[in-house]
């Protein structure tokens, strides 16, 4: 069965385009859209960031590695996995169909960066798991998911100037209360988990 023209009935059609905001951090966007029936839907908002990777990362012993941390989108401390952005990447023409931004190589490299300076541990034993829409509907950036196995400390912590988290290892049974009982609250991170298991 051929989707092809049934896609072609379902694209809204650029008519209009104001960015609000884009700097470094974020290209956030009024739009103006033609319907598939012709009818005209304004606005609607939109935005352009860094893809990311999530991390599912186990110790020696198999404890989950996990962070604490101030969520502003909620406004709580949160339970989750380390991530963080891939650098050097440009953003994706937003008037064209978004694909993964970051090579395989760039992707690792940051999952790698991310649990050393987050944790300060670091794992031999890699695997990519998946790359996935961040959240399709309203943006255009990508999350790599990874596995790390057998982590070691090796050092302290090395956090950003807007980072502020704590780290702590948490067994399978622990992380799978906080997930059952909606406290550990990053979609993309409950995804990982389960992707792993």
């Amino acid at each position: 069965m051929s989707h092809s023209n049934d896609s072609e009935n379902l694209i809204w059609q650029l008519l209009d385009v104001d960015h609000v905001v884009n700097d470094q951090w974020i290209d956030f966007r009024r739009l103006s859209y033609r319907m598939p029936d012709g009818s005209i839907f304004e606005p609607y908002y939109n935005y352009s960031r860094r893809d990311y990777v999530v991390i599912v990362a186990t110790d020696e012993e198999g404890r989950y590695l996990t962070v604490r941390q101030f969520r502003q989108g909620i406004r709580i401390v949160t339970n989750e996995f380390v991530a963080g952005g891939i650098e050097g990447t440009d953003r994706p023409d937003f008037t064209k169909p978004a694909s993964p931004n970051a090579t395989p190589e760039q992707a690792l490299a940051a999952a790698k960066r991310e649990l050393l300076e987050e944790s300060g541990y670091e794992s031999g034993e890699w695997e990519h798991i998946i790359t996935v829409p961040s959240n399709a509907t309203i943006a255009d950036n990508y999350a790599y998911i990874y596995r790390a196995k057998k982590c070691r400390k090796v050092t302290g912590q090395s956090l950003d100037e807007t980072e502020f988290l704590n780290m702590h290892l948490r067994t399978k049974d622990e992380l799978e209360t906080l997930i059952k009982e909606g406290q550990f609250q990053q979609a993309m991170h409950v995804m990982a988990y389960y992707m792993c298991r």
